[in-house]
């Protein structure tokens, strides 16, 4: 890495260890080698993020791996973190995609159970789920301890900074409390931060923040968000995607405009800026629009 490419922003544990406010983009692999996008996108964004989410297989769409998409944005300056579902691979291969992050330079690892084949381009594919997003975390530790998930001993033990997902907008009292058991228990196999389901209201995250208080929770949150690009794509949400729900003000808004990328860089900024000081960072989704990060974190001075 040469001094011109080097991040100039703290890489993500740093920011949260130090309680600066934190920022990370996502990348989603292509279909293909066609890795171009890869590095426009990651060009834009450096000096700018703490962290980049590369997905894994995202919404079980057969894609380029994350891995090896992870390898790419190290060598160009930035701090990836590896997506790893519980999906695709047994507790062999979770092991040793975990070594094999170590050894080139990933340090970032956000764990999750993954969603099922049959939503998916492959849907005839066997699901593996041998973990799940929580085993998942304990093996990671186990093997920071020097050891594998059976108790043999590593040839030197790798370090990471563990992440895992939770939803603040759980439909209803009851799941949201699953939510905060299922939290703790990721905590208590060895996450030490969490980024969030998309939320798109500020009061949901005034709640969810509070209950975390209550219960003595103090684990970095990065709340995420999402480049709303049109009222159908937010009424696709609301009917189809579980956990998140896009308010009728932000619909209306939307509808009533014909610049929608203006109106949704303002209804992000002012949800942004309304949930900086009760979180820890925001995690931001721009699902095509990546182009436009750049003007949201200026516009937020972030």
């Amino acid at each position: 890495m040469t001094e011109s490419t080097k991040n100039l922003k703290p890489t993500l544990k740093e920011a949260l260890l130090k309680g600066d406010f934190a920022v990370t983009c996502e990348i989603g692999p292509p279909k293909g080698v066609d890795t171009s996008e890869i590095y426009e996108t990651a060009s834009m964004l450096l000096g700018l993020v703490n962290g980049v989410n590369v997905t894994d297989l995202q919404s079980s769409v057969m894609r380029l791996g994350s891995l090896t998409t992870c390898h790419i944005l190290k060598d160009l300056g930035h701090d990836p973190i590896f997506q790893m579902t519980c999906r695709d691979r047994n507790r062999l291969a979770l092991q040793s995609d975990v070594l094999s992050a170590y050894v080139m330079g990933i340090k970032n690892i956000l764990s999750l159970t993954g969603d099922h084949v049959t939503v998916g381009d492959h849907p005839q594919a066997k699901p593996v789920y041998d973990l799940d997003s929580v085993s998942l975390l304990y093996t990671i530790s186990k093997l920071e301890e020097g050891y594998d998930l059976v108790g043999n001993q590593l040839k030197g033990a790798p370090s990471f900074f563990k992440g895992a997902v939770v939803n603040p907008g759980a439909d209803t009292e009851e799941s949201l409390n699953l939510q905060l058991i299922k939290m703790q228990k990721k905590i208590d196999a060895g996450a030490e931060f969490f980024q969030t389901q998309a939320v798109f209201d500020e009061q949901v995250v005034e709640k969810f923040m509070e209950k975390l208080d209550k219960l003595n929770i103090k684990v970095p949150v990065m709340i995420g968000v999402i480049l709303l690009k049109s009222e159908k794509m937010a009424n696709y949400m609301n009917k189809n995607v579980p956990g998140i729900f896009v308010p009728k003000r932000i619909i209306d808004k939307m509808a009533q405009t014909n610049d929608k990328v203006s109106m949704c860089l303002e209804i992000l900024q002012d949800l942004i800026t309304k949930i900086k000081p009760i979180c820890s960072g925001v995690h931001i989704q721009a699902l095509g629009w990546e182009k436009h990060v750049p003007t949201l974190i200026k516009n937020l001075n972030l």
